[in-house]
Formats: structure tokens, sequence, C-alpha cells
């Protein structure tokens, strides 16, 4: 096993993994699958990251107090990356405050003194749990996807998260995830020393196909294709660089280095046009020295059991594996 490389928030390794969603709701909460890291591990990849909602870890539903047996849950994610080689990313998919996906929190930690205050409580805590791990092998990913925020405002916040941080552990490596669902990159967290996080979901259309959280809710988009027909308007690798690559080129000139935190297609899109549309994406990514995380491994998003109909698996120790995706992401 090779020594993880030395990340700093102007120049991230060009990590290649997965989002593993153990911790990804409190009604999804369960241990980190020590196979997962291994067979992450196995097929060269180094990264994975982890999406959490903080419910998972608070006591009797206080979102001050904390629960030492449910924090052991993200401390054995830790764990088992230092053990397999394979950075680990910490993310607060539901912060206190926020969360991309419905129900809403309570109070917005973008207007709301006490959500900030607590947010930045949980980040204090992860910072002074976990002073003295390498950043070779561990991260800090402030929000999923922040969204109906300016960026000023984005990065007034995050200042305060940072700070907390940094209180607890100087030389913590800090990712922010770009706004507008992560797809747009925010200079103004440039003084801030954190790298930034974007994603490749786009055409949305196209990863998100008959997915009814996404937008699809009453099956009325056309079947993709790819390129893809945007009304009339074709969009393929070029169309992607320009649209996804080009505007984060600008952020990366500005400092930060840049890693896209989550990517891939809901198991409705026809596969063959998963496939040409990820090696295009790819391909950029690539180009523009970037890593990647895939949304997900195990699930309808995912190289494991992703519940398909157009798909031969395999059997792989117990799991049904799309090959052909594995293979493909093995090869950028």
């Amino acid at each position: 096993m090779s020594a993880l490389p030395v990340p700093t928030w102007r120049k991230l390794p060009r990590w290649r993994g997965f989002n593993l969603l153990s911790l990804f709701t409190k009604g999804h909460k369960e241990t980190y699958i020590e196979s997962d890291f291994q067979w992450i591990a196995e097929w060269g990849f180094d990264f994975v990251r982890l999406p959490t909602d903080y419910r998972c870890w608070i006591a009797d539903g206080d979102w001050r107090k904390f629960d030492e047996e449910s924090l052991k849950l993200v401390d054995g994610a830790i764990a088992l990356g230092r053990k397999n080689g394979v950075h680990t990313c910490l993310n607060m998919h539901r912060a206190p405050g926020y969360c991309v996906n419905p129900p809403e929190e309570p109070k917005s930690v973008w207007t709301d003194p006490e959500a900030q205050e607590v947010c930045a409580l949980h980040w204090a805590n992860f910072a002074r749990r976990y002073k003295g791990i390498p950043n070779a092998n561990l991260s800090f990913d402030l929000w999923n996807e922040p969204s109906k925020v300016d960026n000023p405002t984005y990065a007034k916040v995050a200042r305060i998260m940072v700070e907390a941080i940094r209180k607890e552990d100087p030389e913590r490596l800090i990712i922010a995830d770009g706004n507008n669902y992560g797809n747009a990159p925010v200079p103004e967290l440039v003084p801030l020393e954190v790298a930034q996080s974007t994603r490749g979901y786009q055409p949305f259309r196209l990863s998100h196909f008959r997915a009814g959280w996404g937008g699809d809710r009453e099956g009325k988009w056309p079947v993709p294709t790819w390129p893809f027909d945007d009304n009339g308007k074709k969009i393929g690798r070029a169309e992607l660089r320009d649209q996804m690559i080009a505007p984060w080129k600008k952020l990366e000139a500005l400092g930060p280095g840049v890693h896209v935190g989550e990517f891939g297609a809901f198991n409705k899109t026809p596969h063959g046009v998963v496939l040409g549309w990820l090696e295009d994406s790819l391909i950029n990514w690539k180009e523009a020295g970037w890593g990647f995380a895939m949304w997900e491994f195990r699930g309808s998003f995912g190289i494991m059991d992703s519940g398909r109909t157009d798909v031969a698996y395999e059997d792989f120790r117990g799991r049904k594996l799309d090959r052909a995706l594995l293979e493909l992401l093995r090869k950028y």
C-alpha cells in the first residue's frame, strides 16, 4: 500500500473514490462496512466521502448533546480509511441549520445565530476529536450543496465554522462545496483558505431521469441520449467542459484546489447513455487535474447493487457488480 499524498487547500491530490452512506440520514444509520473500504482500495481508488446527518449522533434529540456511542461510528469509518489507505472526507449532509433535502431545519444556519453556534459546536467537536490525524487521511467538508444563500452570506457563515475548527486544530484541511447545489464556484471563500468541491450531475435530466425526488416526479422527461438533446441544442464533452470546467478553472487561478465531490446517474437512465456521458465527464476531469467521488458505492447510483434492469451484473463476493461502470472509473 503506497502512502497517501499530502493535500493542501491550494493543491488537492487527484483523489478518486466514492460516497459511503451509512450515516446519510437518521433513518439510515448503520456501521460502515470494512469490505467497502477494502474493495475500494483493491480496485485502485483512494478516497471516500462520508455524507452524514448530525441527528445520527445527538442524544435525546438535543442538537447540543452528543451521543458517544454514535460518534464511534464516525471514528470507525476514519479508522477503516487509515487501515486501508483511503482518504476520508467527513461531510455534514444534514448540518444543524441546513440540509439540501427535506425537511428543512427548524432554524437556518444562514440567518439564525443559534444554528450557527450549534453547527460550529459540532465542527469544533470533530476537530478536537480528530486532532493529530494527518490531512493525508482526513478532511472536513462543511456543508453539502449550499443553496438559497448568496455568496457573501455563505462566506460569512463559513468563516464561523472555519474559525471554530482551526481553534481546535489549526492544520485541518477544510473543503467547501460550491453554491447553487455545489455547481457554482465561490470566490468569496478564497480568503478562508479552503479547497472547494464541485458536482458532476449535468445534464440533470440525464443523471436524474425518472428520479422522483430529482424533479421527474411525473415521469415526463424524455429518455436521454448522449450527446444530450437539450431542446434542440446538443450537449457533449465540449459543452460540458465549457459549462462545468471553465468557471472552476477561473476559481483555481485564485488559489483553491478543486475536487468533484459527487456525480453519478440514477438507475433508470439507460446504461449505455450513462457510460458515454460519464466517459466524457471523466476525460474532462482528468484533463483538469481533478479527482472525483461517485455517488454512490452501493445503491441506485452506484457500481454495486444498483438495481438496473439493463445490466448483466457480475456476482462479486455476494454483491451484484456493474463491472463495465467500475472499469470505466478505473480507466480514469
